[in-house]
């Protein structure tokens, strides 16, 4: 129980960080570009190296698959229907305009980023039970912590561009993302005990969702971007999780 609960509590305070170094540094977007990239690729590597090959391992593949798409389904009809998932993944949209009219659209950005920061906190609820190996459970943890400061660094600058004064602005960011110790408080105490076929499921949905924040990231930066910068800085996050599933594996 400790081990889950200090990771969940770990990738809280890197959204923390993000939104701490946001409302009180001006941040450019090129840097944030480079980091998104990096860390939509460990997004990507974890659900590639990590939840699939376990989710096989537990459930029938075509039960995994309709479980991955499941999740890519419900992160593109929210971000289609009600707001983008994730600040950090759609930084790009996020430009002046948005800025300036960011009280029409907080509602929905609350309920949005409240539904997938809920989802990362189930991951690590779950993970000691559902993953098993230790290569697996701290590949996720990297990559959600990874993810975490950017997520925090563009839902920060998006209040302070909306005029919000800074403590505010950093109080918002710590409401919202606590819905991620909200979600590994529930995966670890309601489902971390049901049995490894719907584990399996629960994390290949999960990694439907992160597959889509991973290719909506990069798709998104490219866009306003060079594709250099982005391809790079993705293929670094993906090389990680990799090497680290791999040298963990060694070890283990």
């Amino acid at each position: 129980m400790a081990d889950t609960l200090w990771q969940v509590v770990a990738a809280y305070a890197f959204a923390l960080i993000g939104g701490l170094i946001s409302t009180s540094l001006q941040l450019a977007h090129k840097p944030l570009c480079v980091l998104i990239s990096f860390a939509a690729g460990t997004l990507l590597g974890v659900t590639i190296f990590a939840i699939l090959p376990e989710s096989v391992g537990a459930a029938p593949w075509w039960a995994v698959l309709v479980a991955l798409m499941a999740g890519y389904a419900l992160f593109f009809l929210i971000s289609k229907h009600v707001h983008h998932v994730c600040p950090a993944c759609a930084a790009s949209h996020f430009d002046a305009d948005a800025a300036k009219h960011f009280s029409e659209i907080a509602s929905a950005l609350i309920v949005a980023l409240a539904i997938h920061s809920t989802t990362d906190g189930l991951a690590l609820g779950i993970q000691q039970e559902s993953l098993g190996p230790e290569a697996t459970t701290w590949s996720l943890f990297s990559a959600l912590c990874i993810h975490k400061v950017p997520e925090g660094l563009a839902l920060g600058s998006l209040l302070i561009g909306a005029g919000v004064q800074r403590a505010t602005a950093l109080g918002w960011v710590a409401a919202v993302e606590a819905t991620t110790l909200f979600g590994g408080v529930a995966g670890y105490f309601f489902l971390s005990n049901i049995s490894t076929f719907w584990l399996g499921l629960i994390m290949a949905y999960v990694g439907g969702g992160f597959f889509y924040l991973a290719v909506h990231a990069v798709l998104g930066e490219m866009l306003k971007h060079g594709k250099k910068i982005v391809l790079t800085s993705f293929s670094a996050g993906l090389a990680l999780i990799a090497i680290l599933n791999l040298g963990l594996r060694m070890l283990g």
